[in-house]
């Protein structure tokens, strides 16, 4: 199939447009330099996730007019996707104020769920659920937590390149399993292949230790994109969005922890910090490299199985979700995420 001739293609074309990002970075002297708040000690190059968003982007035309993937999908994919950076890349080398950002993530979270047709129906212990208008609102929600979720947690090198394969990945071996890739009508596996592949070239480059950072614009990219794969997916299978919410669980469930527990003390949380657990993890590490892999590990040891055994339906979706969450949970405390950084 025409689709395994891309999946190499896209790597290179982001292998190579990060290679070029890098050389115009330090070029331009475009550079994140280590303060209070940083989790790297040396300065390094940033804006390299540029790379993932224009191979990924460019290639959504030709698949829709092959007819490989639905033309609304990539509509949603197109708009949401290239505002999102587009916003990433201007807050990269100025500042936005919050409120205007906030703005633009609604506003793209809008298309997208235009051309999704919303959010789909919800299956819960058996029943289905068709939440209406407030399913929409639910689901505009969901994706702009996701994208900024995103943004909090690309702090080591690696970990967002990372965790946005194995969830690709993982996505796309559900549709395989539930008898999906091979169809004429439901090849939207065919977005997180190509996802995965364009964030793997540029992984060569971040990975620990990162010669250059991913940056606003690929990291809230990545983070939109993965929600809209992820509300498309139930549109094909409703327990499929309990698989993708689990695949995702590492990232939802720092962020989220994290984020609960400095609202409650009172913490503007607005403002940067270094208080995931993750980022907890890797000082106690004293490097990035371990906890990238660990985290790669627990996608694909822990909440691939668990997603793919709530995808083939032999747990209830939520109840699947709740397993999984609960050793993610007992190590977000145990790394103390949210907690005030001088414990360290």
């Amino acid at each position: 199939m025409i689709i395994w001739w891309w999946l190499p293609a896209i790597a290179g074309v982001s292998f190579f447009l990060t290679w070029v990002l890098r050389r115009y970075a330090l070029a331009r002297s475009l550079m994140d330099i280590p303060n209070a708040r940083s989790s790297h000690s040396v300065p390094t190059p940033r804006g390299g996730g540029v790379a993932i968003v224009v191979s990924f982007l460019l290639v959504l035309p030709l698949m829709a007019g092959m007819d490989l993937i639905a033309w609304p999908l990539a509509w949603a994919l197109l708009g949401a996707g290239a505002g999102i950076a587009v916003l990433g890349f201007l807050d990269d080398h100025g500042h936005i104020a919050a409120r205007w950002r906030l703005l633009g993530h609604f506003s793209a979270a809008i298309w997208a769920l235009f051309w999704l047709g919303g959010l789909p129906p919800v299956v819960l212990f058996g029943f289905t659920f068709h939440l209406g208008w407030l399913g929409h609102v639910l689901a505009a929600v969901y994706l702009v937590w996701l994208l900024n979720l995103y943004n909090f947690m690309d702090g080591i090198d690696g970990i967002a390149s990372v965790e946005a394969i194995c969830v690709c990945l993982g996505g796309a071996l559900l549709y395989a399993l539930l008898g999906f890739a091979g169809s004429a009508q439901l090849t939207a596996w065919v977005m997180p292949m190509l996802l995965a592949a364009a964030v793997a070239g540029f992984l060569f480059w971040n990975f620990p230790p990162a010669r250059i950072f991913m940056g606003d614009a690929g990291s809230g990219f990545l983070g939109i994109t993965l929600g809209v794969l992820s509300l498309q997916a139930a549109w094909v299978a409703p327990q499929l969005l309990w698989s993708w919410l689990i695949l995702l669980g590492v990232f939802i469930v720092d962020a989220t922890f994290t984020l609960l527990r400095r609202l409650l003390r009172g913490d503007k949380v607005y403002e940067a910090h270094r208080s995931h657990a993750y980022q907890y993890a890797s000082r106690r590490f004293g490097r990035h490299l371990p906890v990238t892999l660990i985290v790669g590990g627990i996608n694909l040891l822990w909440l691939l199985p668990i997603a793919l055994w709530v995808g083939l339906g032999g747990i209830d979706g939520l109840l699947g979700l709740l397993i999984a969450y609960l050793p993610l949970l007992g190590l977000a405390v145990k790394y103390h995420a949210g907690e005030l950084e001088q414990r360290t």
